[in-house]
C-alpha cells in the first residue's frame, strides 16, 4: 500500500478546514511525454516548492513532479507553527554536536524563520500570519525546563523574543486548568499552512517552474543526468531534489530508512464566539510539552484548531474527531459540548533524533526530510539550503547535514512496531504525568 494513496482521494485535498477556507490553484497539468531541464523537483510541499523557486530565480529551469496536488501533504494540513531554532532544543543540540555547532544551527534556524517571513512579504503571501507561540508545561518539573530554556536562549543565543510566564500567566494567555507555566516566544508565529504553500506555487510558478500534478513518480534512475520515470512520461535531468518527506516511499532507500512516516490528526471546531476566550486570550498559537505533543491556535473565523494524537502505520483511524477530542478535553474540559466540524489526518516525516536529514543521495541528487513537527520554517528553509548547494554554496546544508541520522532499528521492516512501542510507553508517561 502506497501512503500517497491510503487515505485520500487522487488530486483531490483533504477535507479539512485548510481547504475549505482558502481557494484552490487552477490544476496543473499532468506529465506526458519526456522533459528534459536543469532540476527536476520531486513533491510540491514547502520543500519542493522553495528549492524550486530558489533555483528559478537563479535561472535554471525547473521542473516540479507532485503525484496529487501542490501543497497536498503536510505543508497543507499541519498545525501552522513557525517554531524558532531547530526542532530539538538547543541545550540538546549542545550536547550533540557542542556549542560553536549548536550555535550554527541555531543561526540557521533563525534563517529559517526570517526566510518564511520574508517569503510571505515579497510574494504577499495571504496566509494570515501572526506572531507569538506559548510552549506551555504541564508539570511543574516541565515548566522548571522551559524557564531554564528560556534563561539559556536569552544568556547564550542573545534571543530577547522569549519570556517564562507563571502558571497564572500562562492561565490568563491560555485558561486551561492542564498548564502549570510556560514560556511565550514572540519572535515565532503562526499562519494558515495550505495558503502558505499555495502562494509558493504561485511564486514559483510566476518564476517559470514547471509544476506538474497527479504525476507520481515511480522510479528514479541514478546517472549524469538522472530520469525520472512517471506512468505517462519522464523527465530527464542534470539534478534532482527528493522533497517527498514521509511519502519518501523507495525512491532513496538510504533516506527512508531514516525518515519514518507517522500520522497526526487535527480538528477544527463549529466558530466560537465569545467563547474563543475560554480558549485563548491572544491571537497566539500553543503547543505543550507531552512527548506527543497537543498544539491549537484560533483560527481566523473563531474556530479552535486542535491537533493531537499520532498513530503509526497506513490508515488513518475511523473517527478522527474521536481520537483528537481526547487530548483536547484533557486540555479543555469546559469544550466538551463544543461541535467538531472538520477532522484530518496527515502524514509527516520524524527521524530518530527528531533532527531533520539532509544528505546527497548521489553527488546530482540531494534529499531533504524528516522535519518532525517543525516543517513550516525548517523544510521551507532546506529547499533554499538544496537550491544553494545546486548553485555550489553548500556551507548551509553541509552544516545540516552534519549531524548524525542513524536509521531506524530493522530499517523499514522493524521500525514501526518498535516505534509504536516507545511512543506507547512515552504516552503513558505523559497520562500519569512522570
Amino acid at each position: 500500500m502506497n501512503l500517497l494513496f491510503a487515505n485520500d482521494t487522487l488530486g483531490q485535498y483533504p477535507p479539512s478546514w485548510y481547504a475549505a477556507s482558502t481557494p484552490e490553484l487552477t490544476p496543473f497539468d499532468c506529465l506526458r511525454g519526456e522533459v528534459k531541464t536543469d532540476v527536476c523537483v520531486i513533491g510540491a510541499g514547502y520543500t519542493g516548492l522553495s528549492a524550486a523557486l530558489h533555483l528559478a530565480q537563479a535561472g535554471r529551469r525547473v521542473v516540479v513532479l507532485d503525484a496529487q496536488r501542490v501543497g497536498f501533504g503536510a505543508s497543507g494540513r499541519n498545525g501552522g507553527q513557525l517554531g524558532s531554532g531547530q526542532r530539538v532544543e538547543q541545550d540538546s543540540l549542545q550536547r550533540m554536536v557542542g556549542d560553536s555547532q549548536a550555535m550554527a544551527l541555531w543561526d540557521l534556524g533563525q534563517d529559517a524563520k526570517a526566510l518564511v517571513k520574508s517569503l510571505i512579504q515579497e510574494h504577499k503571501i495571504d496566509c494570515h500570519l501572526k506572531p507569538g507561540i506559548v510552549w506551555a508545561g504541564s508539570s511543574p518539573s516541565d515548566v522548571r525546563h522551559l524557564h531554564d530554556y528560556a534563561d539559556l536562549l536569552r544568556t547564550t543565543y542573545d534571543y530577547d523574543d522569549i519570556r517564562s510566564l507563571s502558571a497564572s500567566e500562562c492561565y490568563e494567555v491560555c485558561p486551561s486548568p492542564d498548564y502549570k507555566g510556560g514560556v511565550l516566544d514572540s519572535g515565532a508565529a503562526h499562519l494558515h499552512p495550505l495558503a502558505f504553500a499555495l502562494g509558493l506555487a504561485r511564486a514559483a510558478a510566476d518564476a517559470s517552474v514547471e509544476i506538474y500534478e497527479r504525476s507520481y513518480v515511480h522510479s528514479l534512475e541514478h546517472g549524469t543526468p538522472a530520469t525520472i520515470r512517471t506512468d505517462a512520461g519522464r523527465v530527464v535531468a542534470d539534478h534532482v531534489v527528493l522533497a517527498c518527506n514521509g511519502y519518501l516511499s523507495s525512491l532513496a532507500p538510504s533516506v527512508s530508512a531514516r525518515v519514518m512516516p507517522i500520522n497526526n490528526f487535527i480538528i477544527a471546531t463549529e466558530p466560537l464566539g465569545e467563547r474563543t476566550k475560554q480558549v485563548l486570550t491572544q491571537d497566539v498559537a500553543v503547543a505543550d510539552s507531552r512527548f506527543v505533543v497537543n498544539y491549537f491556535r484560533l483560527s481566523h473565523d473563531g474556530r479552535l484548531l486542535f491537533g493531537g494524537g499520532e498513530s503509526y502505520g497506513y490508515r488513518f483511524p475511523k473517527d478522527i474527531a474521536k481520537t483528537v477530542r481526547k487530548p483536547m478535553e484533557i486540555v479543555f474540559p469546559h469544550l466538551r459540548d463544543v461541535k467538531v466540524d472538520y477532522a484530518w489526518g496527515g502524514t509527516l516525516g520524524i527521524t530518530m533524533k527528531r533532527f531533520p536529514y539532509l544528505a546527497r543521495v548521489a553527488p546530482n541528487i540531494l534529499s531533504a526530510s524528516g522535519y518532525s513537527g517543525h516543517g513550516v520554517g525548517t523544510a521551507t528553509h532546506a529547499g533554499k539550503l538544496m537550491a544553494l548547494a545546486i548553485e555550489g554554496q553548500s556551507d548551509g546544508f553541509d552544516t545540516m547535514g552534519s549531524i548524525p541520522t542513524p536509521a531506524f532499528p530493522g530499517g523499514g521492516a522493524l521500525r514501526s512496531p518498535l516505534l509504536v512501542l516507545a511512543m506507547t510507553w512515552y504516552a503513558l508517561r505523559d497520562r500519569l504525568g512522570i
